[in-house]
């Protein structure tokens, strides 16, 4: 995929984001009601990175794009996957653990579990279970859009009988057509040799690229792709989360700290008691449980900090624009551990926003709570605290919602707002965090120095080396010529034993013994 992108230009793509409509249009989309969500379309027809997800996946050939499209877009009008919400799922596949997300790779990208030794082949439930899968794929893509996947097919303790060729070629089929981007990579887990023959077959499913995203792991490897805290205790970590339901499990914003205010209390309950809304990308159903608001820094973090990274790529939001749109850089220079966030209101009336993260402990906002009057912008620092490093496991949520005229800015005013507001209308934006590769330049001196240390002490090993050799030879010398007369001394006693034993011989009988 990479290779084809590679010898075009931007030019180059966006023509054949071009074609791959106008064709869609002619060839699909004529009398498409009955085949087709219209939502699906318009998204089409309005966004570019979905287009461009399809081509790239089958190397920026429009035909090909044009077929999988098209399947796409069936698959999800069958399904209903604009409007389906967890009521739409039996509640006994949930209490099943078989699927859910939970914690994060290396690379900050969430881990989507497969327990294959909890699936039984059931044939009147495979389009349940189909749903069931779609649910938690669909729900993920609406919250963190254009962030991958990686799924643990967690194959320990299953046999056989724990094999659905049916669902293993539609969950494929899942990350091969439906949902272009999606997967990170794909770790198999302490596959059975057993399971051999139906790899064979799962394999004849697979296309190249997806076979070069297939990682075979062991407790012994797993963690050279998953940290040890994101791993259970079988699998030689050190994570207790255990599933179950009811609720779903959401720890996109989750850490061990308490929660620091009574108004996040408030808005969790209100989180459960809208579990069921339909997943809209401002309301979704996975709850934003254990979310913690952002504490002000001391006083100098108030500063407008002239270092600071400024973004350059903005999110288009029904009441706020965000820049960066979806990322936040760092590094370890003094320059790299601040980065600016830049709000613009494109309301008419002032809207309310408040940041929140994942990790409080290492980061300073300001503001971190605040309101934007219409039409115009506002810029909010965050900066690393002290010796704190960001990891890609770090999230941040912007929340926004457009105030009434007669509402006020004041804090106390925007305490009472956030308790009122609907749900429904509160704008989410997620931003991960990402370090810079020039920490590993910022690191280098210590590394060069370090290196030199080792190289000085290796200097002063030299000499000492030669004389040990010097004296391991004279040792070896002196050992040998003991050898020789140990030998020597040996056939001496021999030889006087001999004469002693033939000296009593003629002692005692006269005779000579030869």
């Amino acid at each position: 995929m990479t290779d084809a992108r590679s010898v075009l230009t931007e030019q180059d793509i966006q023509k054949k984001i071009q074609e791959t409509r106008k064709r869609f249009c002619i060839e699909y989309a004529q009398d498409s009601s009955d085949k087709y969500d219209s939502r699906d379309v318009d998204r089409l027809w309005k966004d570019d990175v979905l287009v461009d997800g399809y081509l790239e996946w089958r190397h920026f050939v429009v035909e090909d794009t044009l077929k999988m499209i098209d399947e796409s877009l069936q698959w999800r009008k069958e399904f209903k996957l604009n409007d389906i919400n967890e009521s739409s799922v039996q509640k006994s596949l949930f209490e099943s653990g078989m699927h859910y997300l939970h914690g994060y790779d290396k690379e900050g990208n969430k881990l989507f579990w497969f327990r294959v030794k909890l699936h039984m082949k059931d044939v009147k439930m495979l389009t349940e279970k189909k749903r069931y899968v779609a649910f938690w794929l669909e729900s993920y893509a609406r919250r963190e859009p254009g962030i991958p996947l990686t799924v643990i097919f967690d194959m320990s303790e299953a046999g056989l009988s724990c094999v659905d060729m049916d669902l293993i070629k539609y969950i494929i089929n899942c990350f091969q057509v439906y949902y272009p981007r999606l997967l990170s990579k794909m770790l198999m887990y302490e596959m059975p040799w057993i399971m051999n023959a139906a790899w064979k077959m799962v394999k004849n499913m697979l296309s190249q690229d997806a076979i070069d995203k297939l990682k075979f792991v062991s407790k012994r490897d797993i963690q050279n792709y998953v940290d040890r805290e994101n791993l259970p205790s079988y699998m030689g970590g050190t994570d207790p989360f255990k599933f179950s339901y009811p609720p779903l499990p959401d720890d996109i914003f989750q850490n061990p700290m308490s929660e620091t205010g009574q108004e996040d209390d408030t808005e969790s309950k209100n989180d459960d008691l809208e579990a069921k809304d339909t997943l809209e990308p401002s309301s979704p159903t996975l709850r934003t449980r254990n979310v913690y608001l952002v504490q002000d820094g001391d006083n100098e973090g108030s500063i407008r900090w002239k270092g600071s990274r400024r973004p350059t790529v903005t999110f288009k939001g029904t009441s706020l624009c965000i820049s960066p749109d979806d990322e936040l850089c760092f590094g370890h220079r003094e320059g790299e551990k601040r980065c600016l966030i830049m709000l613009n209101n494109v309301t008419k009336n002032q809207v309310a926003f408040k940041v929140r993260t994942t990790a409080p402990e290492k980061y300073r906002v300001k503001p971190s709570s605040s309101s934007c009057g219409a039409g115009k912008s506002m810029e909010i620092t965050v900066s690393l605290h002290g010796g704190s490093l960001c990891s890609p496991q770090d999230r941040f949520l912007i929340m926004a919602a457009e105030m009434e005229p007669c509402s006020g800015g004041g804090s106390t005013d925007l305490a009472q707002f956030w308790k009122g507001v609907p749900k429904a209308k509160i704008m989410e934006h997620r931003l991960r965090c990402r370090m810079l590769e020039g920490i590993k330049s910022a690191l280098s001196p210590v590394t060069d120095r370090s290196h030199k240390m080792e190289t000085n002490g290796y200097q002063d090993l030299h000499p000492t080396l030669l004389q040990l050799m010097a004296s391991s030879s004279r040792l070896e010398q002196k050992m040998d010529h003991c050898l020789w007369w140990q030998k020597l001394l040996t056939v001496l006693v021999t030889a006087l034993t001999a004469l002693g034993f033939s000296a009593l011989y003629i002692q005692y009988t006269g005779d000579w013994p030869f």
